[in-house]
């Protein structure tokens, strides 16, 4: 967001500029709002070493991104890792991973090293392997292993540098209520405190007071799938969640994240009819209230985009998975503005990274009537 102050007919006026508008200030009666192209841009980068799709992507602290996993056209055949200089704006092969794994999670830990843990291996096994990433020596080491084996989890780091991981799907198909705690200082995984309901396909949200909100996915699978609109929230000082306010709509798939002011914007996903239920709905979790509150409508609809929503430092949010297009949201004038730009994006499970410049890197995902893909995009400011 920035303000303007230029001549409008006779006579000169300020403008607040954000992405699609410029709203006037101080303006003559017959002055409406004025249009402008939408901010930042959408343009395809060089191709990644292999196929992916849920996979992760990690902003490290020296400002390259760690690529790690994800499945091909063989879904059974998880990929290694890679690495994207954005100064060369190019892949480069990495040592092998001492899991290949897919659906997993990763976290960036205070240190700079990258816990990686859980997901489906070779066979769609579900894992209870972890590893983390050493920046300091470019390798893989192991760590300890999880409680239980989960894929399809999410992790969250907590204000203390620990990082909790919860729910996801584990042996048998069956869906965890489970949580746990990996402490960086021991390189354990600890039980805490479980969830009140199983769920995958759910995501997570550090609050502003360290909390962590949990909110929607689904338990059980096919004829017996259960479509969550609840929500429940961690305390990371009694390790013990509780229930909060309901979503306005139960869904799954969707994504999550943090607003400047508190709040946490809810987008997408979709019921159980899969890609015949996508929403372009929104909600808002006011963390005072415990409530969620209808948000406004995005452009497209979008679902298996978690993790592909990031709070840019202009304080737009970019929402950058789910659909063949990107979109920005102004939370000050909760509008939704469709990213300028050719480049037509995979959209499912792909993984994105915040850069230094303030742009991001969005890579791989399937969809768009293409499966896995190599392609990888930047969304310039």
């Amino acid at each position: 967001m920035m303000t303007w102050n230029f001549w409008a007919g006779a006579a000169f006026v300020t403008g607040v500029a954000v992405c699609g508008l410029v709203w006037l200030t101080g303006k003559p009666a017959n002055l409406d709002v004025l249009e402008q192209p939408a901010c930042g841009s959408l343009v395809s980068t060089a191709d990644m070493q292999v196929s992916r799709a849920a996979h992760t992507a990690t902003a490290l602290p020296d400002g390259r991104v760690l690529v790690v996993g994800g499945f091909s056209e063989e879904e059974e055949s998880p990929n290694g890792a890679e690495m994207y200089d954005p100064h060369r704006r190019k892949f480069f092969p990495m040592a092998p991973m001492v899991t290949p794994r897919h659906s997993h999670t990763v976290t960036l830990l205070p240190d700079g090293k990258v816990l990686i843990a859980g997901g489906y291996g070779k066979g769609s096994v579900m894992l209870a392997a972890a590893e983390l990433y050493d920046p300091a020596t470019n390798s893989f080491v192991q760590t300890g292993s999880l409680a239980a084996p989960r894929a399809n989890h999410v992790a969250v780091l907590l204000h203390n540098g620990k990082v909790l991981l919860t729910g996801g799907e584990g042996p048998g198909w069956a869906m965890h209520s489970s949580a746990e705690v990996y402490d960086p200082a021991t390189g354990k995984f600890s039980p805490t405190g479980s969830m009140t309901t199983a769920r995958g396909g759910h995501v997570a949200v550090r609050l502003q007071d360290g909390r962590v909100l949990v909110v929607g996915g689904h338990n059980g699978r096919r004829g017996n799938l259960t479509i969550l609109a609840s929500a429940e929230i961690f305390d990371p000082a009694t390790g013990v969640f509780s229930r909060t306010g309901d979503m306005s709509v139960r869904r799954h798939k969707h994504d999550g994240v943090l607003l400047g002011d508190g709040q946490v914007l809810v987008t997408g996903g979709s019921d159980e009819h899969d890609d015949r239920g996508v929403y372009n709905s929104t909600e808002l979790f006011n963390p005072k209230t415990g409530r969620f509150v209808a948000g406004p409508v995005m452009k497209v609809g979008r679902y298996k985009h978690a993790g592909s929503s990031l709070l840019l430092p202009s304080g737009l949010v970019l929402i950058a998975g789910g659909a063949p297009q990107a979109e920005t949201y102004d939370a000050v004038n909760r509008k939704f503005v469709l990213v300028s730009g050719e480049a037509r994006l995979a959209g499912h499970f792909s993984a994105v990274a915040l850069l230094r410049s303030g742009g991001v890197l969005i890579t791989g995902g399937y969809g768009n009537d293409t499966g896995p893909r190599s392609s990888a995009w930047l969304y310039l400011p």
